[in-house]
């Protein structure tokens, strides 16, 4: 496994459960600022098993970047960890739960 991978998975593995993190705070925080667009291929190669919390990483709108099944199953396992989530994604007090 690369460096850069092992360094998201690393401070994914640490965020707390019902904090948020964007895709480019968490290249940032792996020492790859403007590698945003990475992270996000990193995550989409997780396992469906993965204990990982991925799907506390949202976009800097602070909405969720997945579409259809993917976006809804983001949805609900957000707002098991009482995040509150609009149908079309967006994070409601978005700001409030960035970790």
């Amino acid at each position: 496994m690369d460096e850069f991978s092992q360094n998201i998975y690393t401070i994914l593995s640490f965020l707390g459960e019902g904090k948020l993190i964007t895709y480019g705070q968490l290249a940032s925080q792996a020492g790859y600022p403007a590698h945003s667009r990475h992270v996000g291929k990193i995550l989409a190669r997780l396992p469906k098993d993965t204990r990982l919390p991925w799907f506390r990483v949202v976009n800097s709108q602070g909405k969720i970047s997945l579409q259809g099944d993917a976006l809804i199953r983001q949805k609900n396992l957000l707002e098991k960890e009482g995040i509150k989530v609009t149908e079309e994604g967006k994070i409601v007090k978005f700001k409030q739960y960035l970790g």
